[in-house]
């Protein structure tokens, strides 16, 4: 359970109405919440909760206050009757890079004593928004490789109808992180896929450094490749749908996976 950097690659396949794709390349952290303050020790250009070259702020996560992103999925394992005895969280994002980040997801694994428990997908859109779809189940800590599969309850593209549903891929073998996500439409036709895979390696200085010459500016590297995609799906006749902001955060629990 040792915190660590994965190098990535991301990838967004639009099939219908048309046909549109995404690369790029993406570094994330993957990072024992129990070690948040070893790091702060350890490393000058890291901090948690406070400025740094790279930061990791609670305050991007769970109930996205004051309140630590521990507190918020021992809360909602507890109200959605999943039981442990010895809780370990990990927690795949990307870090605040000179105090910017824009995450549309991250992904919190939770387990205990050899096992994973349960699985959180934290999914935010352009205007902060977040919904967060909850799985339990019962997988090897170590390696597993997962299916499973929810309604969409969630506004992320403007593009994209809300009547839909998604099926989740979910992958740690040998080091390596595999995630895919297919979201399908009413009538059960493939939208899109979105995918990030990738090899995990050491926390340490200079992989941190490694991580930055990856893709520089991260954050605002996102956000604006979201911003040229719209533009690029609205030239090509994508159908905007519309709806009304969100007033809080809002949480489902979509079953076993």
């Amino acid at each position: 359970m040792t915190s660590q950097i994965l190098l990535s690659k991301i990838i967004h396949r639009r099939f219908i109405p048309f046909k549109h794709t995404l690369k790029y390349n993406v570094p994330s952290l993957y990072l024992n919440l129990d070690h948040l303050e070893d790091l702060n020790k350890k490393y000058n250009f890291f901090s948690s909760n406070s400025f740094n070259l790279f930061s990791f702020y609670e305050s991007d996560h769970g109930y996205r206050d004051h309140r630590t992103v521990k507190s918020f999925v021992e809360e909602t394992l507890y109200k959605y009757n999943i039981s442990y005895q010895d809780l370990k969280i990990m927690i795949l994002c990307f870090p605040r890079i000179l105090g910017y980040v824009f995450d549309p997801l991250s992904i919190i694994y939770c387990y205990d004593s050899g096992k994973l428990i349960s699985i959180l997908y934290e999914v935010k859109n352009t205007t902060n928004e977040q919904h967060t779809y909850i799985f339990k189940g019962d997988a090897n800590s170590n390696n597993f490789k997962l299916y499973h599969k929810c309604s969409k309850r969630f506004y992320v593209s403007p593009f994209i109808e809300m009547d839909a549903h998604y099926k989740f891929f979910n992958k740690i073998v040998n080091n390596e992180i595999n995630i895919n996500i297919d979201l399908f439409d009413k009538n059960n036709k493939k939208v899109l896929t979105a995918s990030q895979y990738g090899k995990l390696i050491d926390l340490n200085k200079k992989n941190m450094f490694k991580f930055l010459s990856y893709n520089p500016l991260l954050g605002f590297k996102v956000m604006l490749g979201i911003l040229l995609e719209a533009m690029k799906i609205i030239f090509k006749g994508g159908k905007y749908y519309a709806r009304k902001q969100k007033p809080n955060d809002t949480i489902s629990f979509e079953g076993n996976f």
